[in-house]
């Protein structure tokens, strides 16, 4: 017979692995002499339940990342009612048809990466007076599977984004999988600052001190904090 885990057993262990992310980031924000204070941890909490996520909430974590928007619409609500200041971002791709509802729900979105989405997003922005930071996505592996502008598209699709006057933080990038991300996130960095963008969304559970290393102003880590998905 399996026992179920009590509350305070995940309330625990949930405090110990964010306490462990929270001090590599320190440390790789030593090496880079950087301010721990100027990189954002996101917890990922995409296809995990609200049980699996309060734990968290309780060790004291508020900002949270999303890879859906309807299932973010149906976690949310209720958790962010009953703590105040949760910040949630949507860090997955968004469908231009579902920019209203991501404007609703969301403090950032980070995967701003074609024209037609700025214009869906800034038409929501100015019908709901609400603006969310913005995240310009770049493909910086030129993966045709991902997401993400292309490097040589950015120029004019941050001209676009600026025209429609998105309040733009950086930009975002997933360096392809297996291979050293160094050069990939050294190269975002070099583009946000050739761009006057200060913002770096990168990093995950895996890469967190090489990206902070880096420049990262935001890292998006869900199974270091939440453990392998099912």
């Amino acid at each position: 017979m399996t026992l179920p885990i009590a509350p305070r057993m995940q309330s625990d262990d949930a405090a110990r692995r964010l306490a462990d992310v929270h001090a590599r980031i320190t440390r790789a924000a030593k090496i880079a002499r950087r301010d721990t204070d100027d990189v954002t941890l996101i917890a990922v909490s995409k296809m995990h339940d609200v049980a699996a996520i309060r734990p968290l909430i309780a060790a004291g974590q508020r900002v949270f990342g999303e890879n859906r928007v309807q299932e973010a619409a149906e976690k949310w609500p209720v958790l962010c009612e009953q703590t105040p200041g949760i910040a949630l971002h949507l860090v997955g791709q968004l469908q231009s048809n579902k920019a209203a509802e991501a404007i609703a729900l969301f403090d950032a979105i980070h995967s701003v990466d074609r024209a037609s989405l700025v214009a869906a997003l800034a038409k929501a922005m100015d019908g709901q007076d609400r603006r969310p930071a913005c995240f310009i996505q770049v493909n910086i592996g030129d993966e045709e599977q991902k997401g993400g502008c292309a490097v040589a598209d950015l120029p004019a699709l941050l001209a676009e984004a600026r025209a429609a006057d998105l309040p733009l933080a950086g930009l975002m990038a997933v360096p392809p999988v297996g291979l050293e991300p160094a050069p990939y996130f050294a190269l975002l960095a070099k583009l946000a600052r050739d761009h006057g963008l200060d913002g770096l969304s990168m990093g995950m559970s895996d890469d967190v001190e090489t990206a902070v290393t880096l420049g990262a102003t935001h890292v998006r880590v869900g199974t270091a904090l939440f453990g392998t998905r099912a």
